[in-house]
């Protein structure tokens, strides 16, 4: 039986006197207009101590950290704060900050053209006598905490040479320049690579040695159990419990965050493969500084049938089908048929008017306007459908969202709530719901669950297995290895972009993905 835990330190040898939390929260309440976001939340961070958090979308982690950071100031909410055994009134993020409280988003606050040690000191720079910035002092600084977070680059080099895994490793350098006692963590390896993410974790460990605290933010369940000595689970703006990472498993956690089991995470179903509906042969894509990006691609999709698509970050992927609508790149050869007939899309929008749709994987940048509203949102890909004599026809785009909303289930006040206020899985739908209205024949999902909780992922697959049973062809470009074989019926692995070859789900394993991701295995394509 699970049980919750108050203050412990679990990976205390025995006989050792638990040390005082170095941060406690004491019954938090934060609330918004028709919203109670945090409903007395409590919790405590050990010294030494790397603590995750974990819920689903809208639990309230992210208000909780806006608090913790001082985001939303003392008055904005109830209860109190306590940092090393003192009362905290933050006001504004620069106190939190020396106090030695620092958030890593998952939007990284760094500036591209900057240099890493630019990067590190921004805000704080090295300066000596009437504001003069000491670069020698900058750049030595700079090697010393790049050295610290494994990071082997020169302070000089610049910020948009470094893959994304080595900035998010700067931030954490830029945390330790303000001497950070607490790190808090928030989805910090939702867009790294397998490695990127192992090494990422091996840093934090060894923080951890160093005494820094660190609250871990991550709907990866299995990243929480290798990283975690503690884990505090939230829902509906409560805390459910906290729990030593040995009483829990992912099923007990995904459990404790819905407030039922899922018996089965990935609801693959049973179905028959139909007609052939795109077919790609001999495709090569130039990228817009002319670099060979994708070199004879080919492959097809029928009905009746998810497509998985794996591979590593960099390997093509993504930039192949954002090509093939016309968004991205040139394209050098190839032909492409829809339904049989030869097609050669001009723009995004003869894609989407012959029944091609994408579903991007940065859906804050590229797939909503997060400051207009549902219905806003819903209609932007149809508003030619939704116009008559050249004005919207409101009550039918009104009705069009309004079914939608419901046949998806998207939480929201109502529609004419911003998306930017909505969970990010909520987002998700409105871009699923954007695109269903155009009446897709291939609908391109390229990661579709990702910074989604294990809840609305399941609703999410659901909604997928529920469009091939009406006959759309669906493609899922993800970097999740359990959700391409849970939820696909055949997979195509791409390698520096090729196709380094194709395995039906029923014979695929992480390993063998793997090894034909990163070239050591490679297997005749069938199509």
């Amino acid at each position: 039986m699970l049980r919750h835990q108050g203050p412990s330190f679990p990976f205390a040898k025995e006989g050792e006197l638990m040390p005082s939390p170095l941060l406690e929260v004491h019954k938090i309440v934060k609330e918004f207009p028709g919203v109670k976001a945090l409903q007395g939340v409590a919790f405590d961070l050990l010294p030494g101590e790397i603590h995750a958090l974990v819920g689903e979308n809208g639990a309230g982690k992210s208000t909780l950290m806006k608090i913790l950071s001082g985001y939303y100031p003392y008055g904005s909410y109830e209860g109190e704060l306590s940092f090393e055994g003192k009362t905290c009134h933050f006001h504004k993020i620069k106190d939190s900050e020396r106090a030695g409280i620092v958030i890593i988003h998952q939007e990284l606050a760094l500036v591209q053209k900057l240099s890493l040690g630019e990067n590190i000191f921004l805000g704080q720079e090295c300066t000596r006598g009437f504001g003069i910035i000491d670069w020698d002092q900058c750049w030595t600084r700079a090697q010393e905490l790049l050295e610290r977070v494994g990071l082997k680059h020169k302070p000089q080099r610049l910020l948009k040479d470094c893959s994304v895994g080595e900035q998010q490793l700067v931030e954490i350098a830029k945390s330790l320049a303000r001497n950070a006692k607490v790190l808090i963590l928030d989805e910090p390896t939702a867009a790294l690579t397998e490695e990127e993410s192992l090494r990422l974790l091996s840093i934090l460990r060894q923080l951890r040695k160093e005494g820094v605290s660190c609250i871990y933010i991550s709907h990866r369940l299995h990243e929480v159990l290798a990283i975690a000595d503690r884990i505090t689970v939230l829902r509906d703006g409560q805390t459910v419990g906290t729990y030593p990472r040995a009483e829990l498993n992912e099923d007990q956690m995904v459990a404790l965050m819905v407030g039922r089991e899922l018996h089965d995470r990935y609801p693959r179903q049973t179905r028959e493969r139909g007609a052939k509906v795109l077919n790609v042969k001999d495709w090569t894509v130039l990228a817009p500084d002319q670099r060979l990006t994708c070199q004879n691609i080919n492959f097809s999709a029928f009905k009746g049938e998810i497509l998985g698509v794996s591979g590593l970050m960099g390997s093509g992927r993504s930039e192949l089908f954002m090509n093939l609508l016309g968004l991205w790149g040139k394209t050098r050869s190839g032909t492409l048929e829809l339904d049989g007939q030869p097609q050669r899309f001009r723009s995004p929008q003869d894609a989407i008017e012959k029944g091609m749709a994408l579903v991007s994987e940065d859906r804050k940048r590229y797939g909503l306007v997060l400051g207009m509203n549902i219905t806003e949102n819903t209609s932007l890909a149809s508003l030619s459908r939704l116009t008559r004599w050249g004005a919207i026809d409101a009550e039918t785009e009104i009705q069009k969202a309004q079914a939608f909303r419901q046949e998806l289930k998207i939480k929201s006040s109502s529609l004419e709530q911003p998306v930017g206020n909505l969970s990010g899985g909520n987002q998700q739908k409105v871009v699923l719901a954007k695109w269903l209205l155009t009446e897709p024949k291939v609908l391109i999902l390229d990661e579709p669950t990702r910074g989604i909780d294990v809840g609305a992922r399941y609703e999410i697959y659901k909604i997928m297995n529920e469009l091939v049973a009406r006959g759309v062809v669906v493609i899922m470009i993800s970097s999740d290895l359990s959700e391409v074989i849970g939820m696909s019926d055949r997979i195509l692995v791409f390698h520096e972009g090729r196709i380094a070859g194709e395995v039906m789900a029923a014979e695929a394993t992480q390993e063998r993905i793997m090894a034909m991701a990163t070239g050591t295995l490679a297997s005749p394509s069938t199509h």
